[in-house]
Order: structure tokens, then C-alpha cells, then sequence
């Protein structure tokens, strides 16, 4: 197992969401769809930026090594790596939201917004696992 690769989509995690969620692209909309302000201090219950970042990090950590022991220790082709990536994105965090979303009544916007998030996410450390052997 590349733990340097894992620790890179790890961190592969806030490259994609900074634009991802800014205003340039889906901020707005993400923020509209949630029913809360764009900018973290004006909300009521916003935690310290520490925390939410340490634990998204924390998490995207997890989910990387999670990912490689599913996908295997063996030498994969990148197509090989991409698939798993499509399928845990959206086979797996992608319509687990959409349950979860369901439920909480939230908007398919939102769900498109987070749900597109994790499956890019995916793709990207498959993309990094596959490319880096």
C-alpha cells in the first residue's frame, strides 16, 4: 500500500472542494439549496474552521486508505483503478446521500452538488492510486 499516494488524495480532497464549493461554481447554489449563508461566519452554528477542516481531513484520510484496501494491493491498470473509483462515488456516497437525502427532504440540487462531489472525489484517488504505484 502507497501510504504517500493515500495521504495525497487525502489532501486531494480540499483541491477539489475549494473551487467546487466556491461561488465561482457551486457555492451559491450549495449554500441557496442548504438554506444557509455563503459566508461560514455569518452562520449561527459554525464550528472553528480548525475543526471542520481537521475532521474532513481526518475523514478523506479514511476514505483513501478505505478505498485501497478495497480496491487491492495488487497492481491494477488505471481504467482498472477509475472504475472502482465511478462505482464507490456513485454506487456508494452518492446514493447514500440520496437516501439520507430523501428523508431529511433536502433538494436534488443539493444532492446533485454533494453527491457529484464524491463521486469526482473518487475518480480522483483513483486516478492518483492508479497513476502512482
Amino acid at each position: 500500500m502507497n501510504h504517500l499516494a493515500i495521504l495525497i488524495c487525502a489532501v486531494s480532497v480540499f483541491v477539489l472542494g475549494a473551487p467546487w464549493y466556491s461561488p465561482a461554481l457551486f457555492g451559491k447554489a450549495w449554500a441557496k439549496a442548504n438554506g444557509v449563508p455563503l459566508d461560514p461566519k455569518e452562520r449561527k452554528d459554525s464550528k472553528h474552521p480548525a475543526r471542520v477542516f481537521g475532521v474532513a481531513f481526518i475523514m478523506a484520510w479514511i476514505a483513501a486508505y478505505a478505498f485501497a484496501i478495497l480496491v487491492g494491493h495488487d497492481a491494477h491498470s488505471l481504467p482498472h483503478w477509475l472504475r472502482h473509483g465511478f462505482v464507490c462515488g456513485f454506487g456508494v456516497a452518492a446514493t447514500s446521500f440520496a437516501i439520507n437525502y430523501q428523508f431529511a427532504g433536502r433538494s436534488t440540487t443539493l444532492l446533485l452538488i454533494d453527491g457529484g462531489y464524491h463521486i469526482v472525489q473518487f475518480l480522483i484517488y483513483g486516478l492518483i492510486l492508479g497513476l502512482w504505484r
